[in-house]
């Protein structure tokens, strides 16, 4: 039997080396699925990028295995977080907007039905969002929906909540 010292903390099993191999070569085997577009979202190096052009261009099962294996080399000295994470928001792209305009809904609903309060739990999330504005608006809504009016000013208060919402995400992206 082969003794492990507890000293050697790099020290990786054949299987996860395994493991670790196939997620590289899977995450190679999207990008070589994505259309030019979306591969020019993902920031990488031109070694890989000419490598994920030659193998769409490939028509040969072979040939192709054999690309996906080079890819997974070139991939293996970069950092594939950070590139699954590209790859992942680049596929997911549709997701997420359908997420955060669910997300956006739910405040403009919260806002309207309970008042003060949904502007209040809005403003401890957007605390740059302006209070007086938002009455306003459901004010108007309220309005409007007492009237039988067009929706005007729901619309409006989602349109603002958008706006806060996205210069916040500008705002965390500036950040960093």
């Amino acid at each position: 039997m082969t003794d492990i010292n507890e000293e050697d903390d790099d020290w990786v099993s054949k299987s996860q080396r395994k493991r670790e191999c196939d997620d590289v070569l899977e995450l190679g085997e999207k990008m070589i699925t994505m259309n030019q577009d979306e591969l020019d979202q993902i920031t990488m190096d031109s070694e890989l990028r000419q490598a994920l052009d030659d193998a769409q261009r490939i028509k040969s099962n072979n040939a192709l295995k054999r690309q996906k294996h080079y890819i997974a080399k070139v991939m293996r000295g970069l950092d594939d977080q950070t590139l699954s994470g590209q790859v992942e928001r680049v596929l997911h792209k549709h997701d997420i907007y359908n997420a955060e305009f669910k997300r956006m809904e739910k405040w403009r609903d919260s806002i309207i039905e309970n008042g003060d309060r949904g502007i209040n739990d809005f403003l401890e999330q957007y605390p740059h969002a302006d209070r007086h504005h938002l009455r306003q608006l459901v004010r108007n809504a309220v309005k409007e929906k007492k009237n039988n009016k067009p929706p005007a000013a729901y619309r409006q208060i989602f349109k603002y909540i958008r706006e806060v919402s996205d210069e916040a995400t500008s705002n965390d992206a500036n950040d960093y």
